[in-house]
C-alpha cells in the first residue's frame, strides 16, 4: 500500500458470546474504526494486536475485503472481555489485558498519513506512539481506552481522567458521558489538551456535542441530536464508528467539512447505521451511508 489516507491502531478484542459457536466475537474500537473508514472509500492502514486466536478471526476479512491493508502485530495477552448489556447501561468483565502494541510495527513510509486514529482497548498504546505522526497530521483519540482500570477475572472499573500525552497531541479527542464521572467539567479537559483540539462527546440516543478548543479554553460548541436507527440490535462499536464518520468527513471535504456540522452529522448518521444489526457486519457502507444522509434508508 502507499502511504495511508489514515492509519488506524489498537488491539482487536475478543468479546465473549454465546451466540457465536467460536465463543467469542471480534471487537474493539480499532477493527469497528478500520472497517468503517475502509468502506467509507479512504485508504486505510491497520496496526492490529492479535493474540493467537484472534489472528484467526473471520471479521478480518471483512477489513481486508473493504480494502484496508492490516499489518497484524501477534501478542501472547490479547484483550478479552464479557459484557452484558442492562438497562443501566453496559457491565463488562475483563478476561485478559493486552501486550503493549510497539511503535516498530510500523511500516515505513506509514509515518507521512494525513490522519490518525489511535484506539487503544486497554492502554496498549504506548505513549511513544505520540510522536509519529507528522505536525501536520490529525490526529484523533479514543478516549475510553485509557479511562478503565482492568484486572483479568474483574468488572470493569472506571478509573480517573487527567493528563496524557495522546490528549496533549490530539486534534479530536472522543469518549462516551458513560467513560467519565459525571462531575468532570468540561473546563477542565481544557488544562489537558493541546492548543488545538475538538472534543467529541457522545450521549447515545441523546446525541451529544462537539467541543472546540484553543489555547485550553472553549472557543465554540455545537450539540448535535442522534440520527434515528430503524432498530437498535447491538450498539457495540457505535462509538468508534462515529468518530470514524466524522474523521472521514474532514479529510474527504476539509474545512467544509465543520460548516453546519456536516462531519458531526456523517458520523452520527454512521453510527446510526451499524447499532441495526449485530457485530462488525453491520458496519455501513458508503451507499448505506448516503441514503441514511440523505433520507432513503
Amino acid at each position: 500500500m502507499a502511504v495511508p489516507d489514515v492509519v488506524v491502531v489498537g488491539s482487536a478484542t475478543r468479546d465473549l458470546s454465546e451466540t457465536d459457536a467460536r465463543g467469542w466475537m471480534l471487537g474493539g474500537g480499532v477493527t469497528f474504526g478500520a472497517l468503517a473508514l475502509s468502506r467509507l472509500g479512504l485508504r486505510t492502514g491497520v496496526i492490529l494486536g492479535v493474540d493467537t486466536d484472534a489472528a484467526t478471526a473471520r471479521e478480518l476479512n471483512l477489513i481486508r475485503g473493504a480494502g484496508a491493508e492490516i499489518v497484524e502485530v501477534p501478542l501472547t495477552n490479547g484483550p478479552i472481555f464479557t459484557n452484558v448489556e442492562t438497562l443501566a447501561g453496559r457491565i463488562q468483565t475483563c478476561g485478559s489485558l493486552s501486550d503493549p502494541v510497539p511503535v516498530e510495527a510500523l511500516p515505513k513510509g506509514w509515518e507521512r498519513a494525513p490522519a490518525w486514529v489511535f484506539a487503544p482497548i486497554a492502554s496498549e498504546i504506548p505513549d511513544d506512539w505520540v510522536d509519529v505522526p507528522t505536525a501536520d497530521a490529525c490526529v484523533a483519540f479514543a478516549w475510553q481506552g485509557i479511562l478503565r482500570e482492568l484486572a483479568p477475572g474483574e468488572r470493569v472499573r472506571p478509573r480517573a481522567p487527567g493528563p496524557s500525552p495522546f490528549l496533549e497531541r490530539a486534534d479530536i479527542l472522543a469518549f462516551s458521558r458513560h467513560d467519565v464521572p459525571s462531575d468532570l467539567s468540561i473546563r477542565d479537559i481544557g488544562a489537558w489538551v493541546g492548543d488545538e483540539c475538538d472534543v467529541l462527546l457522545t450521549a447515545g440516543l441523546l446525541g451529544g456535542m462537539l467541543i472546540r478548543f484553543r489555547a485550553g479554553r472553549i472557543a465554540g460548541a455545537r450539540a448535535y441530536p442522534s440520527v434515528p436507527s430503524l432498530d437498535e440490535v447491538d450498539p457495540t462499536g457505535a462509538g468508534d464508528t462515529m468518530l470514524a464518520g466524522l474523521v472521514a468527513a474532514r479529510l474527504v471535504a476539509g474545512d467544509e467539512a465543520q460548516v453546519d456540522g456536516h462531519d458531526i452529522f456523517t458520523g452520527a448518521a454512521d453510527s446510526s447505521l451499524l447499532v441495526e444489526g449485530p457485530g462488525m457486519n453491520s458496519v455501513p457502507t458508503f451507499a448505506r451511508l448516503m441514503a441514511r444522509i440523505y433520507g432513503k434508508a
